[in-house]
């Protein structure tokens, strides 16, 4: 059974950071590009990062130089270093995983800056 757990979110001020982690139970885990989503209240769910089986990674115009997405094969993490945050950054944040035919999603963490 497929499971994505996400952890380290919670309150900071604007300008402080968070680290969120992933930790996915999930077979063959190195051959799936792995995403951090986020949705805010009233709003769709949007892509933040992105990091593919090769390490090619992308990144929300919103987000790019503020936050670093990385993965660790060997422990089947992924991870999302998150700096300079703003209050717009307030979200639940959802770990992704990917590829062809399958796509699997966490329960997500919250994440609250405050101004």
């Amino acid at each position: 059974q497929v499971q994505l757990v996400e952890s380290g979110g919670g309150l900071v001020q604007a300008g402080g950071s968070l680290r969120l982690s992933c930790a996915a139970s999930i077979t063959f885990f190195s051959i799936y590009t792995m995403a951090w989503y986020r949705q805010a209240p009233g709003k769709q769910r949007e892509l933040v990062a992105g990091i593919t089986s090769g390490g090619t990674t992308n990144y929300s115009d919103s987000v790019k130089g503020r936050f670093t997405i990385s993965r660790d094969n060997a422990k089947k993490m992924v991870y999302l270093q998150m700096n300079s945050l703003k209050p717009e950054d307030t979200a639940v944040y959802y770990c992704n995983a990917d590829r062809p035919r399958y796509s699997y999603w966490g329960q997500g963490t919250q994440v609250t800056v405050s101004s």
